[in-house]
């Protein structure tokens, strides 16, 4: 990896001692005219001045796509001010490239892993800001999705429905009113604002759109509802509801009840809470390591591999990369009654020039008891590890060995990940799965096989025993939302075709499915019981009646006869 550095160069503020004015008197003297040579470099000096550097919005706008979505979509909320300058002066996208490298490196907590834990969590939590945040546009445009993607989840979270009684506390004029919906996130401690930090979204509209406020009485849906939702001294006459809209703070609440005002009621304080909740994370600046690796590989060992496509932000994809080794590829060591096998995995992951982008480093063992060895044999192991890319060429390479027998197996293959354009509707890879399932809250966008918060487990051969279940999943993206409803019209048509006759479909809404972002989320799962064995076609079509667009993804498999033991072995995932 080479070397990318930066210099900043400090400001210094000048100050001249204040000189005592002189003041003589002497006969008028003309000026002597400076030679012609001399003329002309002072108009060009003047020239100069006057042509000013290049805005930061003339940089940006020079730039190719991909890096102005980068700048503006996957790290906007977490570039600082010195680091986009910087980006933007920059001019070969080789040296974009580069810095985009370093970007992440620096903020890489253990740079001599082969893994950048910073970087799957930020994609990771910009995936699941997307899958909880969205309204009426992607969730890591709104407010809780960027806090979310900024600082993570909260240490404790309080989530209020419309309608519900809200009590106040004295500090805030006490009394009882009715809420819009809101939550409330607390995180024990964010560095450079410090401990117990409370912040609070309200959906001020009813749409689902929770926004950051630092007015506590933005929850209060009666703030304008003449007589009600009084606080204690109003109900006594002892203020007016008028005189909250006289507030010099910003809010809207009432009156606080003597002696309970606290530090956080200050409005300075809102402001400082209200400017600093923004800032980029601090970053933890780190040289680069050059990375030097080397492998002689020889193909003894077999294996299968797939790749999908999903969007994360911007033009940013997920890639996750799906092996699967036949457990008879694999050599056991046997120790008190338990087969174990063990494989050592490389990745890497470069441009078409030969930087490098991504690698990886895993190991994946097997544990089979004597009981169930012959029948294990006769499966497979999947093991899945993600990676975002954006669009382009690269070159996978990828090394499996085993430690056993040191029989190593090798791939080296092109791996094209599609642009996906914004403003037209677009959809990812269409995946069959022999296993479809909800993980908890505290797994979303964590471990193998899991997009969101759903665990995909891909069947890479694509044939399926009419005793199992075939999983469709499958992601649409850039819906139209209609601007005033905030809700997208848009259908889902999925088909099974047995050569050109149809054998199954099934039709949904994205009002059946409740999901009215710009980004739809199919999942289907459809027992096979009823299917006689051969080959067949899924065709998945979603059309968006607002844009008067459709898109559809396609894939086969095989069906095959439940007492088939060879398709019947199912490959589990490998640890």
């Amino acid at each position: 990896m080479s070397r990318w550095r930066y210099w900043f160069l400090p400001a210094f503020l000048w100050t001249g001692a204040l000189l005592p004015a002189v003041v003589a008197v002497q006969p008028a003297i003309a000026s002597p005219i400076p030679p012609a040579s001399q003329q002309d470099n002072q108009r060009q000096d003047r020239n100069n001045r006057n042509q000013k550097a290049p805005s930061q919005r003339q940089l940006f706008n020079e730039l190719a796509t991909p890096y102005k979505s980068w700048l503006n979509e996957d790290i906007v909320y977490l570039i600082t001010d010195e680091e986009r300058r910087a980006f933007l002066q920059l001019s070969t996208n080789e040296e974009r490239e580069q810095f985009i490298e370093q970007f992440w490196q620096r903020r890489n907590p253990n740079p001599d892993s082969t893994d950048n834990a910073v970087k799957e969590e930020h994609y990771r939590r910009i995936a699941y800001a997307n899958e909880h945040f969205a309204s009426g546009f992607q969730g890591w445009k709104s407010d809780r999705g960027r806090i979310y993607i900024m600082y993570g989840a909260p240490d404790s979270k309080e989530t209020h429905s419309q309608g519900e009684t809200w009590f106040r506390p004295p500090s805030e004029g006490g009394g009882q009113t009715k809420t819009l919906a809101y939550e409330t996130w607390t995180y024990n401690y964010i560095e450079g604002l410090g401990n117990n930090v409370v912040l609070e979204f309200v959906d001020t509209t009813g749409t689902g759109e929770f926004r950051f406020t630092t007015d506590p009485s933005e929850k209060d849906a009666l703030t304008h509802v003449a007589g009600e939702g009084l606080s204690q001294a109003e109900e006594m006459g002892l203020s007016s509801k008028n005189d909250r809209f006289r507030n010099t703070d910003g809010t809207n609440s009432p009156m606080a009840l003597p002696g309970f005002r606290s530090a956080m009621d200050n409005q300075f304080s809102r402001i400082e809470l209200a400017a600093k909740i923004w800032q980029p994370p601090p970053v933890k600046f780190k040289d680069l390591e050059s990375i030097v690796s080397s492998r002689i590989v020889r193909d003894q060992l077999q294996f299968t591999y797939r790749f999908d496509f999903m969007r994360i932000a911007g033009d940013t994809l997920l890639v996750p990369i799906t092996v699967q080794i036949p457990n008879n590829q694999m050599s056991f060591q046997t120790s008190d009654g338990v087969h174990t096998a063990t494989l050592n995995l490389f990745a890497r992951i470069t441009t078409m020039t030969g930087r490098v982008v991504q690698t990886f480093e895993d190991t994946v063992r097997r544990d089979f008891p004597d009981t169930l060895l012959q029948q294990s044999l006769r499966g497979a192991s999947i093991y899945q590890k993600s990676v975002p890319l954006r669009p382009g060429l690269y070159r996978l390479d990828l090394v499996i060995k085993d430690t056993t027998s040191n029989d190593v197996g090798v791939v080296t293959t092109r791996l094209a990940v599609p642009a996906i354009e914004d403003e037209k509707l677009a959809a990812s890879s269409l995946i069959l799965a022999d296993s479809i399932s909800s993980v908890a809250a505290k797994d979303i966008g964590i471990g193998q096989f899991v997009i969101g918060s759903t665990k995909v487990r891909p069947k890479i051969d694509q044939v399926f025993s009419n005793a199992q279940s075939l999983g469709i999943f499958l992601q649409f993206y850039n819906v139209k939302v209609d601007d005033k409803t905030h809700k997208n019209d848009a259908s889902i048509l999925m088909q099974i075709f047995q050569g050109d006759r149809q054998v199954a479909h099934l039709t949904q809404s994205s009002a059946d499915m409740k999901q009215n972002g710009e980004q739809l989320t199919v999942q289907q799962v459809l027992p096979l019981n009823g299917f006689p064995p051969g080959k067949y076609r899924v065709e998945v079509k979603a059309t968006d009646a607002l844009a008067n667009q459709i898109v559809s993804r396609s894939a086969e498999f095989t069906v095959t006869p439940a007492e088939d033991k060879n398709a019947a072995a199912q490959a589990s995932p490998a640890r």
